[in-house]
Parts: structure tokens; sequence; C-alpha cells
């Protein structure tokens, strides 16, 4: 929680925005993946989203479904996956937030998943499908670990839940910027730009925008007025179109950079 807390307060003093980036763990391969990930810190993210394949993604489009059916195949498991979060600790100190669903964490246990996530040196945990009604289990054995529960905020969140959800909140709050699964086009950055007003007004912590963000103008569009910018389906389509390319972590670090300047 510390690092997420500090790296806020770090860019917020430079007057940049963060540029939060989502990438399945072991797409498509263990080595592959801690290869872009080394890649994508080198080149400017600021806080990692690494996502936990499941078998049944229902909040993600088809690129990332596809990236979580690669990552299984090749033998992606909680266990390899909290691996690699202590190798990526060998070569940097940004924040790193798990992305997952209910059942590999419920099937982990959540006090056990708390603390094996601790010691490798993650955050926060982020749980796409976990209402915050039903979060108070989880929320306690992570925070007895000092880890933040991510919580989520989506533009059919009334009014009477909006306080609730933005008022539990610890580390970022994850504004979902349109109705749909990742990957969805046709981003509205004005009306964004309305929903996020709203949602900052009850926050206590940075909101972060993601959903529909693919090119680095969208980067700018949000970044004029968001705390941060979350790009997940734009880094996996990059993975998915370059798979037998070995300059594959040169592109992604390309990417990565052209997306941090426009955070700046």
């Amino acid at each position: 929680m510390k690092r997420i807390d500090d790296r806020f307060k770090k860019l917020k003093e430079k007057g940049e925005k963060a540029l939060v980036g989502f990438v399945t763990a072991c797409d498509p391969d263990y080595d592959t993946s801690l290869a872009l990930i080394k890649e994508m810190c080198e080149a400017g993210l600021d806080v990692l989203e690494l996502g936990i394949p499941f078998s049944d993604p229902t909040a993600d489009g088809p690129v990332i479904q596809r990236s979580s059916e690669r990552a299984l195949k090749n033998g992606a498991t909680v266990r390899r996956i909290l691996k690699l979060v202590e190798a990526i600790r060998g070569f940097t100190d940004i924040p790193v937030i798990l992305f997952s669903y209910t059942n590999p964490l419920l099937a982990f246990g959540y006090e056990a998943f708390a603390r094996s996530a601790a010691k490798a040196g993650a955050d926060g945990v982020l749980v796409v499908d976990m209402p915050p009604e039903e979060s108070d289990e989880l929320n306690r054995a992570l925070e007895a670990q000092a880890l933040s529960l991510i919580r989520l905020m989506a533009p059919t969140t009334d009014g009477q839940r909006a306080p609730m959800v933005a008022g539990a909140a610890s580390g970022f709050l994850y504004l979902i910027s349109m109705v749909g699964v990742t990957g969805s086009g046709g981003l509205d950055a004005g009306a964004v730009e309305a929903l996020y007003d709203r949602v900052k007004a009850l926050s206590p912590v940075p909101v972060c925008v993601g959903f529909g963000i693919s090119t680095p103008d969208d980067v700018g569009a949000i970044a004029r007025f968001a705390d941060g910018v979350v790009i997940g389906s734009a880094f996996e389509r990059l993975i998915e179109t370059n798979l037998e390319n070995p300059e594959l972590p040169n592109i992604i670090g390309d990417q990565t950079r052209a997306y941090k300047a426009r955070t700046r």
C-alpha cells in the first residue's frame, strides 16, 4: 500500500499522471512475460496491473480472453504468478496490483493468498467480479497484510452505492469509463470527464480511468483531468500480434514510452 501512496504523491509533485498498464501474467509464457514487464517498467510505467488468468473472464473482451487462454495453456497458476511478482521485484519498485476474478482467490484461500501476495511483493488486489457488499472477508485478509483492495466504480453505479464504494477505496479507485467489456471502443472524453468529476468529489484516493483507452491521444485526453490512465487491451493486442516477433519487448517498450509521454 505504501508504494501506491508514494507513487501517486511523487507523480503529483512532478505534475504527472499515472500510467497504469495491464498485462496478463505468463502471457504468452513466464519468461516472455517477465521480459515484457521489465521493458514496460524501464519505459516509464507507473503502476503494473498483473492479470491472473481465469477460464471465464466475463468482464474482459476477446483480446484479454485469448491472453488468458495462452497463459493457462502454458502453465500459469496463482503460485507461479506470485513467483513472477517476486522476480519483478528484482528490477523495479513500482506498485504491483494483482487483477483477478473471485474464484482463483477463493480456491487459494483469502488469508493464504494475502500472505503469499504480500511476501511476493504485491501492493494491492483488484477483483473484477466481487461486489463491495461481499468483499469484507477478503478486505480484512488484505488489510492484515497492508495490501489495498482496489475498488471499481462504473457509469452504472447509482448515487446511493457510489459514496459507499468510494469511501471504502484504498490505493486508488478504478473508474470504468463506459459500459461494456475491456477493449471496447468509442471513448467519449467529455462524458468521461463529467463522470470523473462526480466520482472524484466522493473519493479519498486518486481516481484512475480505464476501458476504451488505446492510443496516445486517448491517454492525453484522459490524463488532462484524471489522476491516472489504465491501458490493458492495447498492450495485450500488441503481444498477440507479435507473438513470433523477437522484437516484441522493444515494441512494447516503445509503446509504453509513447503512452507515458502523454501523461506529463
